[in-house]
């Protein structure tokens, strides 16, 4: 038997295994049957917590529900540093991603820090399938052009402004968008409303997830995507189906700072023989 520990970030959920001591390898079509919601333990995103090495506390391997391996996930790296510095009494940890070495911190009232990195803005970094101005470049999408803006959270975003994101069919519309051929890794989708000068609304179709609760490099996306377009400034509030984050984009260094809470669910065990 493994142990798990289920955990979220504003409803959007994870079941994390911890490989630092002992290897465990996860294949795709064992992350598939731990997410299913009917069938196995259920969850948006399979986290594995590996070694550092030198420059950081851990190492983390993010896999979606579909069984994919993706690059970054805010919200599971607030979860995995908040488990790490309880466990060793920290305020600051230094964790490995496939999307570039990320910092934490406790911001206080249950609340996690994390600088995500600089926002990545050029086409060929987020990636596109071409030269695109990727501040605002029209979507082409059942002989309709939507108005786009891209951008990479070590992760590919397509953010795309709405009069209100209450109303829009994310279920129907996200799928179509994330296998577009403008994004040959697929992409994720937030369909963003403006409430305010510092306040966003967004839902979020997640690649190989689907529509989650919430998405944290989404929510920092979309705060650059904002920020770039004059909608607001470059601090805001980001308000999820399951809460809210607070976004910070910095100037000096172009680095999206993330604040938000982390919950662990429930300690478990599970045989993964049972899933393939």
């Amino acid at each position: 038997m493994t142990a798990f520990l289920k955990m979220h970030g504003l409803g959007n959920d994870f079941v994390v295994f911890d490989a630092r001591d002992s290897a465990i390898a996860i294949t795709p079509a064992q992350a598939r049957g731990i997410a299913d919601r009917r069938f196995g333990i259920g969850c948006d995103t399979v986290v594995l917590i590996g070694p550092g090495g030198a420059e950081a506390d851990a190492s983390l391997r993010f896999f979606n529900a579909d069984g994919g391996e993706v690059e970054s996930c805010g919200n599971a790296t607030r979860c995995i540093a908040r488990l790490l510095m309880d466990e060793r009494g920290l305020s600051r940890v230094k964790l490995a991603t496939r999307g570039g070495l990320l910092a934490c911190s406790d911001a206080g009232k249950g609340l996690v820090e994390a600088d995500m990195g600089p926002a990545r803005l050029e086409w060929q970094e987020i990636p596109m399938a071409q030269q695109t101005d990727t501040l605002n470049f029209p979507l082409p999408l059942d002989g309709q052009m939507l108005p786009a803006s891209a951008v990479s959270m070590g992760n590919p975003h397509c953010v795309i402004f709405v009069p209100d994101a209450e109303k829009i069919p994310v279920a129907t519309l996200g799928p179509r968008i994330e296998t577009h051929p403008l994004f040959p890794q697929k992409v994720n989708t937030e369909f963003v409303s403006v409430l305010g000068e510092n306040r966003l609304r967004q839902r979020t179709w997640e690649r190989g997830a689907g529509l989650t609760l919430a998405c944290g490099t989404g929510a920092c996306a979309a705060a650059v995507a904002a920020a770039r377009l004059g909608k607001t400034g470059r601090k805001v509030e980001v308000v999820l189906d399951g809460g809210s984050l607070f976004i910070t984009w910095r100037e000096s260094d172009s680095h999206v700072i993330m604040t938000g809470p982390a919950a662990t669910v429930f300690r478990g065990q599970v045989d993964l023989r049972l899933f393939g």
